[in-house]
């Protein structure tokens, strides 16, 4: 039996514990009370018999069926307090799979991302020490040799470095939404911020950006939106071609301003488009075009969904990817 559903039987057990105390309290109180009144009746039938001058045959008669009837409420009251027993355990049962399901999920998600985390780290682990112990079977090493083992040895330390930053990422937007750092944020400076920063990138490959940002103001963290859209063009001059065109345009509508960044890059296939928003995924294909982890992507929604939006992304290969972010206007 698995942890979660022990734990669930027991937080079961305990739900019926609490909800039978209280119902035998509650049953026990009424079968004391009416059992005084049925005790105050015969004896004040007793009392009204003796006082006649000769008492009638049928003299028990009243008393037995007063009896009779604290019986019936004794066994009625049993039949109610198992009926609660068997209707609580099952409406536990269920309350307690619905209590745990999110602790079970974060739990899973947790185990998952360590998972994910070591397999990824693994890999440049594995070849700094594959390098180093290479080298050092051999009886002497030249300059040059050695100039390029400290070569190799920094690209993986800086690969390490770059993982690590992500996952401090993915650690700080969990702690985005404590009402810290909240402001009413102009989504034009932003994408205009983003733009200026990531033009130099840009401009390796001739990608042109174009933008028709509309006046929005929406309520959140400027240092998290801002990583959102750096991370989305980041993304998107990465797996551009050269000399094309990315173009950022927005909409307001229905208390929402929506919006859209769109590439002619190298697209994503419908079997990967489901899945790009998962922690450390990355398509075989985007793998032999740029170095990464599959994360940014990730740090995204997570940043969105805190915020009250939503990010989808619809995409053709071959002819580029659209991701269109939704975030609620601020009240001004």
């Amino acid at each position: 039996m698995s942890m979660f559903q022990t734990t669930r039987l027991k937080l079961t057990a305990w739900y019926l514990i609490i909800i039978m105390f209280v119902s035998a309290f509650f049953s026990l109180a009424i079968f004391g009370n009416v059992s005084r009144q049925i005790e105050n009746l015969i004896r004040l039938h007793n009392n009204r018999i003796r006082s006649l001058p000769r008492p009638p045959s049928n003299f028990g008669f009243g008393v037995e069926e007063l009896q009779e009837q604290r019986r019936q409420l004794a066994n009625t009251l049993l039949l109610i307090n198992l009926g609660i027993l068997t209707v609580s355990g099952g409406a536990g049962y269920f309350l307690a799979g619905r209590t745990l399901r999110p602790i079970k999920l974060m739990i899973d998600e947790q185990n998952q991302f360590i998972s994910d985390a070591s397999h990824e780290l693994r890999t440049p682990i594995a070849t700094l020490r594959a390098e180093m112990e290479g080298k050092l079977l051999e009886k002497r090493i030249s300059e040059k040799q050695a100039r390029k083992l400290i070569s190799s040895n920094l690209e993986e330390l800086g690969a390490l470095q770059n993982l690590s930053n992500s996952l401090l990422k993915i650690a700080r937007v969990h702690t985005i939404n404590n009402g810290k750092n909240i402001e009413n944020i102009s989504l034009r400076e932003i994408i205009k911020s983003v733009c200026n920063k990531m033009s130099p990138l840009a401009k390796k490959k001739n990608i042109e950006i174009v933008t028709k940002v509309s006046s929005a103001f929406v309520k959140g963290g400027r240092d998290e939106l801002t990583e959102v859209f750096v991370i989305l063009l980041d993304n998107a001059i990465k797996y551009s071609y050269e000399n094309s065109k990315i173009t950022i345009v927005s909409e307001n509508s229905d208390h929402k301003v929506k919006i859209a960044l769109s590439d002619q890059g190298a697209g994503i296939s419908k079997e990967d488009l489901p899945h790009i928003f998962e922690r450390f995924f990355r398509a075989d294909k985007s793998r032999s075009l740029v170095e990464g982890y599959g994360l940014g992507l990730s740090i995204a929604k997570k940043i969105v969904l805190d915020y009250k939006g939503s990010i989808n992304v619809t995409s053709e290969i071959g002819k580029g990817s659209t991701f269109e972010v939704s975030l609620p206007l601020a009240r001004l």
